[in-house]
């Protein structure tokens, strides 16, 4: 254990010098018989540690706590009294004033040095466990950084189409993604995904995805290629890390969409609110578990005006018992011409309904306008 500097306040100069005695051959003591001065002494010193005499002119023990912890809120204290009157009073002073101990005079100096090596150690498992606690979150202001990186803009026109996201993480670190790009002739690939947990682990699945995703513009961002991929970046794992996703391929001059709904939250298509088509699960979850999965590519026609919405199940399973996409619908009703007004109105209605409770799960949505052919 370092040396570590101890204030020793006693009116009583044999105390003083038999305390000194004891703790000054391993630590850095300063003594004072007066309570005042040794508040002016604190400032510099600085002690880690101060045992005080809690009967005092001037100022008494507890008093004189007060104004040292003041100065340093993570200072400790150990109180130590001669008197046997209200010795119950006092401890429960103590004790209210977060003293480390309360010691009776005349007290055995081995008592005394276990006493204050068992102060200090405790101090310093707590400075460490600060130091850890502040790495971690370091690290993970680094992770959340990398994660939010993995996102592009949450508003774009991409190809004649009008996209609008929205994300919101349930922890510092989510297992949602959305992402979109541009794709040969014309087209707009679109891809929403939820990976299983949060956390670190669900970070790095989310990169994962990310990465085969971006990694598909060689095939053009066709839906199964991307499926494919990411169950390949996937198959390393073991079965408790999963993912469900819509990888989709929007063509408005050819006027068609074609999508993969990997277990996913079935996404819904309209124009001007009306002919709600969904757009359902046509496979499996991606997981290592599926030796040899089969998802099936689903086109449906597609025309100027139309939308495309798109979200995890954070937001539907957000009302409880409740049917989660009718309560989509209605939104939808209520908000024909879909865009960032659709999905403000989404999360409103998850955050009237969640209350004071925080988020259960990550909240995403993505929707696209088609604007030109």
């Amino acid at each position: 254990m370092k040396p570590s500097r101890i204030l020793v306040v006693d009116d009583e100069p044999g105390m003083l010098r038999a305390i000194e005695r004891v703790l000054g051959g391993k630590h850095h003591v300063i003594g004072s018989a007066s309570s005042r001065e040794a508040a002016s002494i604190a400032v510099d010193f600085r002690p880690e540690l101060a045992i005080l005499d809690i009967r005092m002119p001037e100022l008494d023990g507890f008093e004189l706590m007060a104004r040292l912890k003041t100065l340093h809120p993570d200072l400790d204290v150990i109180l130590m009294t001669g008197s046997l009157e209200d010795q119950d009073e006092k401890l429960v002073r103590a004790i209210k004033g977060r003293a480390f101990y309360f010691i009776q005079k005349p007290f055995d100096r081995e008592v005394l040095k276990t006493l204050v090596d068992r102060c200090l150690d405790l101090r310093w498992h707590r400075a460490e466990n600060r130091r850890h606690v502040q790495r971690l979150e370091a690290e993970l202001a680094d992770a959340r950084a990398f994660q939010q990186g993995l996102l592009p803009s949450p508003e774009a026109l991409v190809n004649g189409l009008e996209i609008h996201c929205r994300y919101t993480p349930c922890s510092e670190l989510g297992g949602d993604l959305y992402d979109y790009a541009q794709a040969p002739d014309g087209r707009t690939a679109l891809l929403i995904a939820d990976v299983v947990g949060h956390g670190t682990s669900a970070a790095m699945l989310t990169g994962i995805v990310k990465s085969a995703f971006r990694a598909s513009h060689t095939d053009g961002y066709e839906p199964l290629a991307v499926v494919d991929r990411v169950w390949n970046g996937l198959s390393v794992f073991g079965p408790e890390r999963f993912v469900t996703l819509v990888a989709a391929l929007v063509a408005p001059q050819e006027g068609r969409l074609t999508f993969v709904n990997a277990g996913h939250p079935a996404g819904l298509i309209w124009k001007n609110g009306n002919g709600l088509e969904r757009l359902a699960s046509s496979g499996p979850m991606l997981s290592s578990i599926f030796r040899s999965p089969r998802w099936n590519e689903i086109v449906v026609p597609i025309a100027t005006g139309q939308n495309i919405l798109l979200y995890t199940d954070g937001v539907s399973e957000a009302f409880l018992i409740e049917n989660g996409e009718e309560r989509i619908k209605a939104a939808i009703e209520r908000h024909a011409d879909g865009g960032a007004p659709l999905l403000d109105a989404i999360v409103a209605d998850v955050d009237r309904h969640r209350g004071h409770h925080p988020y259960r799960d990550d909240v995403t949505l993505v929707t696209a306008k088609i604007i030109s052919t």
